[in-house]
């Protein structure tokens, strides 16, 4: 209901969003509506669409390479005090990511890299959940036979993983990068903790400020609207765009 209220008022003008039901239908001003959103102060809401873009897409290729990269490790290598480390990793999932945000804050801070880029895209490279994640599926998806069968055909370890491993754990990587590309998009604490300049605003960021300014300037009322349904399209073309991706038994026959 929240989303069908969503677009059946970005097709309203400032007038008809007031003035009609809030599921009825007004003057078609869609269009001019998303005119208005990507002109208004200079086109500021497709730098913000831009920079939201490159976060989730920067962040979340690299932080599901890492923790596919990690739960591979997990699963293929013995070590000393393996699962020691992993249920440190486990801790780190019980752990509030607001509560994260002022140390976080504090150690940008002291490496001056306060309202930067890289404040807002490091701390998205670790995702606890993501190595738990990849650690299952690796166990699922990678059996040992296949591993022992490379190393005998003369695979080093890193071939083994990009050659050999990875391909059979694309659905695990997939997964989680679905996972961290929703949890950065909808990162709005973050952006708000460590970015005050309005060119490196994100989406979220971006429309909540409008929003607090809605009642010295209620012309932005339309914009705050459109634009929320705007940032909705992203998430909705990758879970669609990926979606084949999710399957399984990909590698049923790999072991006889």
């Amino acid at each position: 209901m929240p989303l069908a209220w969503l677009v059946l008022a970005a097709t309203k003008n400032r007038r008809d969003l007031f003035a009609t039901a809030p599921y009825a239908l007004g003057d078609f001003s869609l269009l001019g509506n998303l005119g208005e959103v990507f002109t208004y102060n200079d086109g500021i809401f497709g730098r913000w669409l831009a920079n939201s873009l490159l976060y989730t897409v920067v962040g979340s290729t690299l932080s599901a390479l890492i923790s596919v990269a990690c739960g591979y490790a997990f699963h293929a290598y013995e070590f000393r005090h393996k699962e020691k480390l992993f249920g440190v990793v486990l801790a780190g999932i019980l752990v509030p990511a607001t509560v994260l945000q002022l140390p976080l804050y504090l150690m940008a801070s002291a490496a001056g890299a306060v309202n930067t880029y890289w404040a807002y895209l490091v701390p998205a490279l670790v995702n606890p959940f993501g190595v738990y994640l990849a650690r299952v599926f690796a166990e699922g998806y990678l059996p040992d036979e296949v591993l022992a069968a490379a190393r005998v055909d003369g695979a080093g370890e890193l071939r083994l993983f990009a050659h050999v491993s990875f391909p059979m754990l694309w659905p695990g990587f997939v997964t989680i990068f679905l996972f961290t590309f929703t949890a950065i998009w909808n990162n709005f604490y973050g952006a708000l903790t460590m970015l005050n300049d309005e060119r490196l605003y994100p989406v979220s960021l971006g429309l909540f400020m409008w929003n607090r300014s809605v009642y010295q300037q209620p012309e932005l009322y339309p914009l705050v609207i459109t634009g929320s349904l705007v940032a909705v399209v992203p998430l909705v073309l990758a879970f669609l765009g990926l979606q084949r991706f999710w399957r399984s038994g990909l590698t049923a026959g790999a072991v006889k």
